[in-house]
């Protein structure tokens, strides 16, 4: 049985399509409390107030002006990601309880991919105010869910009011011992390259909500067509960080050669990879995992499904290549594909198709500068 296959937790963050959410957050029906009745601290009082330190290393969490850690011989990982409302969210479409949760799993993607343990986060938010308290606690519900799950702190943040929207900083640190940290520079030529999980599955889920969204807005009284297609929808609005494959690593004795993060498209992440190890690829199509419904749901829309596992994103599946050596111990986990093998770099870095023809990647994911 794979460790992760999110089918079935979609119920946890109660998810509602429609009428779609920004209706539902802005309703009048439901006495609503504004911000400006409780104030900043008011408001960071009452999201705050639930809290529970659950990391050793946690000395001091929120309630001062910055939180203490202790790593003693640990290093520390840092990263941040930045979600903003029009650009990385639609809130047609997107519960506040949802994006709580996958602006937290975000940020502990790319902790697993240095192989390294998240503890703590901080969450800084920029909101307008069309926001009401209820609004901000929906989200922060996905917030807390999140940190449960994975046995993260949050340990502090920011408030601040935004003239349009709502955009959401999160940053992350943990901890990993110096020998345990993988980069993105240490694949070698001779390489096998592997994915967990599979892909394509978050893109399709986007475009599936894309369309009911357009339907919506043309006739609020039909009801989505959503049956059968929960595990896409999941994929895109409740990822999941591959915590446990940090873990499987240390039980089964491998250390990655290099690895990343699967966020902008696997044909973006190979290419990191490649530039970063000095090293080309190459990536056999037939390999590459893709679920059964993100197949049917490319094949409703007329894509390619190839198409959504290359380039669309947000899997958030870690793309890492071993050593040969390191085959024996990875060969039967039904987690772990191996789509593909590294080369010297002059060969670049080549989709190997079915007919056996070498198609040089191209980056088509998406393109934070426009």
């Amino acid at each position: 049985m794979q460790r992760y296959k999110s089918m079935g937790n979609f119920a946890a963050l109660e998810l509602r399509i429609i009428p779609f959410c920004l209706k539902l957050t802005m309703s009048k029906e439901k006495q609503q409390t504004s911000i400006s009745e409780l104030g900043e601290f008011g408001l960071i009082d009452r999201l705050t107030k639930n809290i529970h330190l659950k990391n050793k290393s946690t000395i001091k969490g929120v309630g001062d002006d910055a939180a203490i850690l202790d790593y003693k011989d640990k290093q520390i990982v840092v990263s941040t990601d930045l979600l903003t409302e029009g650009i990385h969210f639609n809130l047609m479409y997107v519960p506040l309880k949802h994006l709580g949760y996958k602006a937290v799993i975000v940020n502990l993607s790319d902790v697993c991919a240095m192989n390294a343990v998240p503890k703590q986060i901080t969450v800084n938010i920029a909101l307008s105010s069309k926001f009401s308290v209820e609004a901000v606690e929906e989200l922060y519900s996905g917030i807390h869910l999140a940190c449960e799950k994975y046995g993260v702190d949050l340990v502090g943040g920011d408030t601040t009011s935004s003239l349009t929207g709502l955009t959401i900083s999160i940053s992350v640190l943990g901890e990993i011992k110096n020998e345990n940290i993988v980069y993105r520079s240490g694949a070698k030529p001779t390489d096998l390259l592997c994915v967990t999980g599979d892909l394509g599955g978050a893109y399709m889920g986007l475009q599936l909500l894309e369309r009911e969204n357009e339907v919506f807005k043309g006739n609020e009284n039909l009801q989505p067509q959503l049956e059968g297609y929960d595990y896409i929808l999941e994929r895109q609005l409740k990822p999941e960080a591959r915590v446990d494959i940090v873990s499987a690593f240390r039980e089964t004795g491998i250390k990655p050669t290099s690895m990343i993060d699967i966020s902008d498209g696997l044909s973006s992440e190979i290419m990191h990879l490649c530039k970063n190890s000095n090293v080309g690829c190459n990536l056999y199509e037939d390999k590459i995992p893709m679920d059964s419904q993100t197949k049917k749901m490319a094949e409703e829309l007329n894509i390619n499904p190839l198409v959504a596992a290359l380039n669309g994103g947000e899997d958030y599946e870690l793309l890492f290549t071993i050593s040969l050596e390191d085959y024996e111990k990875i060969k039967l986990d039904p987690d772990f594909t191996i789509i593909g093998h590294m080369t010297e770099p002059s060969e670049g870095s080549n989709l190997v198709t079915t007919s056996g023809s070498a198609i040089p990647l191209q980056a088509q994911g998406w393109n934070h500068g426009k």
